[in-house]
């Protein structure tokens, strides 16, 4: 990492006072990374980013009160917010794709190496998908497993009428990050520049109201089931 950069500034949200401290000192051993604040429930962190500002978030996601995906939502209707990056306990299918059409941008387990939810800390705040191997087996099961027809059809049409809204081209790039594609490759399949594959992500987030290209994805696989 660039050693003039500033350090990416973290808020580290959970219930549990002893995982904050174990956090902290994670975060707070790199050179790069540093927290700013802590907070211990979804109420506390909403406060907590609006004062701090932070580049990512690390957020549990079940707490008392307001749980972590919700406070995820709310964050992200902020101007310019952070990236969020959830931690938990729990690895259920509900919490992974909630966490993710929630608009967090990773997904780690709490039993991650440190070195590993650092890494996923770096990745985030750079704008990119980090999601632990094992999130990353439940986001593929789902996405490809059985669904009651009503509730596979509901979900098709919802985001078809979403994609609607796009040109073809936005379309045909929508498409190709569903495919994990990156501005370069996208550029090469379409043959088009990295600044016009810029410009219709940008749009792709306006159109369809998502925070990151994890969303599109999922709205994009949704719509092809």
């Amino acid at each position: 990492m660039d050693s003039e950069r500033a350090p990416v500034r973290v808020v580290i949200v959970d219930d549990d006072q002893l995982v904050r401290m174990a956090l902290r000192l994670v975060i707070d051993g790199e050179p790069d990374l540093t927290v700013v604040a802590e907070a211990a429930d979804g109420d506390a962190a909403i406060t907590v980013v609006d004062e701090q500002r932070p580049d990512v978030v690390l957020m549990d996601v079940r707490m008392p009160g307001r749980d972590g995906l919700s406070a995820t939502r709310e964050i992200l209707t902020r101007p310019a917010p952070p990236r969020v990056l959830m931690l938990t306990t729990f690895d259920s299918d509900d919490l992974v794709l909630g966490a993710l059409r929630a608009g967090a941008l990773g997904f780690v387990l709490k039993d991650t190496p440190p070195p590993k939810i650092a890494d996923a800390v770096r990745t985030v705040a750079d704008g990119n998908p980090a999601l632990s191997p094992a999130a990353t087996v439940r986001v593929i099961a789902v996405a490809t497993g059985p669904q009651s027809s009503a509730a596979r059809d509901s979900s098709r049409e919802a985001a078809r009428q979403r994609l609607s809204r796009l040109t073809e081209r936005e379309l045909d790039t929508a498409r190709a990050i569903a495919d994990g594609l990156g501005n370069p490759e996208i550029a090469q399949r379409l043959h088009i520049s990295i600044a016009t594959v810029k410009a219709h992500t940008g749009n792709l987030f306006a159109k369809l109201a998502v925070e990151n290209r994890v969303q599109i994805a999922l709205l994009v696989r949704d719509a092809e089931e």
